[in-house]
This record gives structure tokens, sequence and C-alpha cells, in this order.
């Protein structure tokens, strides 16, 4: 008996997925990717040669982990609700390498402040750099680059995506007709999941 109730924790941590992906070891600044069900998020995979299409930023209120977005508008999802919207539940949570000694109380604060002023802003169809209207990788990018002046993954222009495939052309059209602004300034989720400043700390 004497074993018996720290084996029970432990079959308990197993069954309710308290591993690496638990919420519980989420951290201000983490940055949580996944696969959209949106009708863009083929086109953007296609167009960027990642598996990942959306992402957002954690922030804990309350002790409680919310994604901060850009979905309809630039908005505070509860994790639970965001994972849920999409493929499969799954996601995986990157955090900057030298998070221990960047992401001080006071840096927190500053992603904080760099993240209210994109607040209700609505999302950007056409992916365009200007402030105005804001997409999920853009938002995130911003908040780092302006909060604590760190650039998170490599800027692009249109052109240098792969927009032969016709599902992403069908984009294209649908979204620009035949002005498709090729030199426009882009950071897309899969140029953010691969920079090396990043290191997964969680996955489901």
């Amino acid at each position: 008996m004497k074993g018996f109730w720290p084996c029970l924790v432990l079959l308990l941590l197993a069954v309710c997925g308290c591993g690496n992906s638990s919420a519980a070891q989420l951290r201000d600044g983490d940055i949580i990717f996944q696969t959209s069900l949106s009708s863009q998020s083929t086109a953007i995979q296609r167009a960027s040669s990642s598996k990942y299409s959306h992402m957002g930023i954690i922030f804990l209120q309350g002790g409680k982990p919310f994604v901060y977005e850009a979905s309809r508008t630039v908005q505070y999802t509860p994790l639970a609700k965001w994972v849920a919207r999409g493929e499969n539940g799954h996601y995986v949570v990157k955090r900057l390498r030298d998070a221990d000694r960047i992401l001080t109380g006071d840096a927190v604060a500053k992603l904080r402040r760099a993240a209210r002023g994109f607040r209700d802003k609505p999302y950007d169809l056409t992916f365009a750099w200007s402030d105005d209207r804001i997409y999920c990788s853009e938002l995130v990018w911003k908040i780092y680059d302006r909060g604590l002046g760190i650039r998170i993954g490599q800027l692009q222009k249109l052109r240098d995506f792969d927009l032969s495939d016709p599902v992403v052309q069908a984009k294209l059209q649908e979204r620009y007709g035949d002005q498709v602004p090729l030199e426009e300034t882009v950071i897309s989720p899969g140029a953010m999941f691969s920079a090396e400043s990043l290191t997964v700390v969680g996955k489901r």
C-alpha cells in the first residue's frame, strides 16, 4: 500500500494528459500554432509549404491561458475554445529559447502594452503590412518586434511564396482580382514556426 498513492497519482497524470502539453505549463509570450479549418487554410498551407495556417500568442488572465489572436477581430480567446477550432484539436506551443532570461516581468508587460495597440482591429483578408487590419502571424510578429525589438521568423514578399497551386491562385483571384501585390511584405505562420529562436514546449 505504501507505493499505491504515488502510482495512482502518476496514472491520473497520464490519463489527464498532463505531460508537456499541459496548459498549466504555458507562460506569457508563448506562441501557439494550429491548422485552421477556415476557407483560406489550404491556400496558406500550400503557398507557404507549412502544415500550420493559424497562430496566436499566449497571455495569462487570472492564471488561465488565453490566445490573443487575429480572428474576425483581434481578441482574447480561451485556450480550450481556440484549440477546438483547429484540425483534430492539434496544436504546437513554442517559446523563445532564451525565455528565462528575456521574458522578465518587465518584458512581459511590454509585450502586453504592444498587444493592446492592436485590440479589436479587424482581420486583414489581403495580408497587407499596414496596421489598419491585422492577420494572425502579423499580429504576433509585430507584438514581439514592437514590444521587445525581437523579430521572429523571416519576412518575405508575397512573390516569394508558391503561388502556382490552383487553390492558391483561386484565393488570390478572389482577394485581389488581377492586381496581386507581389511586393507586399508578409510574415507567414510557417516562417515563424520554423524560426530558430523558438523551441517546442508543448503539443497535442
